[in-house]
């Protein structure tokens, strides 16, 4: 044990700033983005409990808007998201910064929720009508839409770029959602305390107590989530002067083709009654009294511990059995012990909350585990984007998946249904003796209550039940990952020395992966055996890992001699000789491919994609090109970023030796206005990005089709100058 605690401290001080072979990420970016995360999981504790939903306590019955009401207003913040989001994606995919994709928004996004957050607390609801409390809630919400929801989206997204291995990422991802969740742990256990000490009673639904810990709370997570913006860096296997511009309907027609988008999408969507029961045990505590104040703190602190296991064997268990087995054995076992729970809301005594708090704490350890591997699974499938269309296009995800946020409206009824049908309504709540004007009253009845948590508990199995079926249909392997990822290595390394900017790390790099490919694509992966050792099994399971690799590598590299391969490389020759003003002459030759397509589904796809983007062009340049489109230089791109990044290097110093003069007391009104003029500089270049982009984007779409055929020429010269 000593010898193993000797070993870890020297892996840490080792790879404190350097990552360790084959691992891209130091301990150090690790760390400060756990620690960070600490940060951003006080904001979301608290801004959770602030974002529309029908079962949200602070908001009904804390604030006092009925089921009805916040579903109404709900429909309507998730409205306003939609514009919101599309934004936000385009956004992400058009920022080209030193300081990486998701970086720069943990500040740029956190200062404005940290305000929104606080602002919503501070409101004087006690002292505004119904309708002044729906608009309030309503307009802090659609700026939580954009700001919090920027928030998430960068710092679950950073895991994805921090590095291209899923094996590694998962491992981060682990070691961040042991160290992060000590925030939402710490939280849950004061909550209730602190309630006491204000009201005086176990009530959990006066405002005091969250003007009293959440300020305080946001102001300080902020705080420690700069950790993640000044201490990680972000790498994306992409060629260096890529630049993205793509609009919501080709992101979609992007997307449409990637099956385990959909998979994961639709478990989410079909899911939505799982959480149902979420709610029973702050009921129980707040109107049934079935525990005292520092009972419901050790109860909130026992389930929340249980995100914490599955980050710790979740790794173990993924490197053993797959992310789908353990997808699918996690949540039918949700579906048992959620079950379980329907006998217990009947019993009777105070025992009842133990067993009822053993059963959700073991449904809360197999949820997290499903939630552990989300963020794996989205890096994943994005890098599979990436492979079969040839885009990176992480931002418009969040646009795509505003047909979740269509669905979730739809599905959302049925919650508020439920609550109504079950007798949480104003007419219940009168003929029980209580004021209409806060319907969860009827909460104190025990016989309605237990009704309620019944209804609750059979609508949470029925989501859980359909939220497994998708998780069959999956099986993007991890092996699988690690070949694509190998193949877009290689791509980009192509286009990276045709554009003269390839190091020579990358071209090594690109050399063992064929090599590898080369030696290893005629050997069949070896069976292991029960008889071997755990070095043969681990060298067996390498070893095969190189061969499926190599296969992979291999088709991509012989793509062109296949007959698909064949038929694609000639048309795109016969485009690329017409040239970038002739080749919509070749229109008619891509569409007579088609009935030459009947059985091949991929290449009916490509020739489906290839007709409609001839469309495009042929509509955009009789609209802007009517003399000819002239060929955008995007050489410009490079200049252009190489001086955003001298800009950028050039702030920081001036902004280090301001803080430095202030320190030793010199003047520094010099540097104050070489700040000034530098700012108007990455001002005056951020502009011109912005507008050579737009000038780019028309130009591919008026030649998009020549620009794909000669980046299948470029490929087939490449792959067949190989000397293999």
């Amino acid at each position: 044990m000593k010898d193993k605690i000797i070993d870890l401290f020297t892996s840490l001080k080792k790879y404190w700033k350097t990552a360790p072979e084959g691992r891209f990420v130091s301990f150090k970016e690790i760390a400060s983005l756990a620690v960070g995360g600490i940060g951003i999981k006080f904001i979301v504790y608290c801004v959770n409990t602030m974002i529309l939903s029908v079962g949200n306590t602070l908001i009904g019955n804390t604030i006092g808007i009925p089921p009805t009401a916040i579903y109404a207003i709900y429909i309507l913040s998730v409205i306003s998201g939609f514009p919101l989001t599309a934004l936000r994606a385009k956004m992400i995919d058009s920022t080209r910064s030193m300081k990486g994709k998701y970086r720069p928004y943990i500040i740029t996004m956190g200062i404005p929720t940290v305000i929104l957050g606080t602002g919503f607390i501070l409101m004087p609801y006690e002292n505004m009508s119904m309708v002044t409390k729906c608009v309030v809630v309503l307009l802090f919400n659609i700026g939580f839409q954009f700001f919090y929801n920027f928030l998430l989206d960068a710092n679950d997204s950073i895991v994805n770029v921090l590095s291209p291995n899923s094996i590694e990422r998962t491992d981060i991802y682990a070691v961040k959602s042991i160290i992060e969740n000590i925030s939402p742990s710490i939280a849950s256990i004061f909550l209730p305390i602190v309630a006491r000490l204000i009201t005086g009673d176990n009530t959990l639904y006066d405002m005091r107590v969250y003007r009293v810990l959440y300020p305080p709370m946001l102001v300080v997570g902020f705080l420690i989530s700069v950790l993640i913006y000044v201490n990680t860096k972000e790498r994306i296997v992409q060629p260096k002067n890529r630049v993205i511009q793509i609009g919501f309907i080709d992101a979609l027609k992007a997307v449409a083709g990637n099956k385990y988008f959909w998979i994961v999408s639709l478990a989410g969507w079909i899911g939505f009654l799982e959480g149902s029961f979420g709610t029973i045990l702050g009921w129980l505590y707040n109107y049934r009294e079935a525990c005292s104040a520092g009972q419901y703190a050790v109860i909130t602190a026992i389930v929340g511990n249980a995100s914490l296991w599955p980050n710790i064997f979740g790794p173990v268990l993924i490197r053993r059995f797959g992310k789908k087995r353990v997808l699918i054995f996690s949540n039918v076992m949700n579906i048992i012990f959620i079950a379980l729970m329907l006998p217990v809301i009947k019993m009777q005594g105070q025992s009842m909350i133990w067993v009822l708090v053993a059963f959700i704490f073991v449904n809360q350890l197999l949820t997290s585990l499903g939630h552990f591997m989300n963020p794996s699974l989205n890096a994943d499938i994005r890098d599979y984007q990436q492979y079969i269309t040839g885009h990176r296009i992480d931002g418009m995800f969040s646009a795509v998946g505003l047909i979740g946020s269509v669905i979730t409206l739809a599905t959302s009824a049925v919650l508020p249904a439920i609550y109504e049908k079950a007798g949480l309504n104003a007419q219940k709540a009168v003929e029980l003796g209580y004021s209409a004007d806060n319907v969860y009253d009827v909460l104190y009845n025990v016989d309605l209550f237990q009704s309620i948590c019944s209804v609750l508990i059979i609508a949470s199995v029925v989501g859980a039940t359909l939220n497994v079926i998708p998780f069959f249909f999956y099986d993007l392997t991890e092996v699988k990952q690690k070949a694509m990822v190998e193949v877009l290595r290689l791509r980009a390394y192509f286009e990276d020395k045709a554009s003269g900017s390839v190091s020579a790390e990358n071209q090594q790099e690109a050399e063992d992966i064929i090599a590898n490919a080369v030696t290893n694509h005629n050997s069949e992966p070896v069976a292991i055996t029960k008889g071997m050792s755990k070095t043969e099994k681990r060298l067996m399971r390498i070893c095969n890992e190189n061969i499926e690799i190599a296969k992979t590598v291999w088709d991509e590299i012989n793509y062109f001699n296949t007959d698909l391969g064949r038929m694609e490389y000639e048309i795109s020759k016969k485009i690329v000789d017409a040239g970038e003003n002739n080749f919509l002459n070749e229109f008619r030759a891509v569409k007579a491919l088609l009935p030459l397509c009947e059985g091949n589904k991929e290449f009916i796809r490509k020739t489906k994609s290839q007709i409609h983007d001839f469309q495009i062009a042929e509509k955009t340049t009789r609209e802007h090109f009517p003399n000819g489109v002239v060929e955008f230089d995007d050489a410009i791109f490079t200049d252009l970023f190489d001086e955003a990044d001298k800009i950028e290097i050039a702030i920081n110093d001036v902004i280090n030796s301001i803080k430095q003069g202030k320190e030793e007391k010199t003047p520094v009104d010099n540097l104050k206005a070489e700040l000034k003029s530098l700012r108007k500089q990455q001002a005056e270049n951020e502009l011109s990005i912005k507008h050579v982009t737009k000038e780019n984007a028309l130009y591919i779409r008026a030649v998009k089709p020549y620009i794909n055929a000669k980046k299948c020429v470029e490929k087939y010269e490449n792959y067949k100058g190989l000397k293999i």
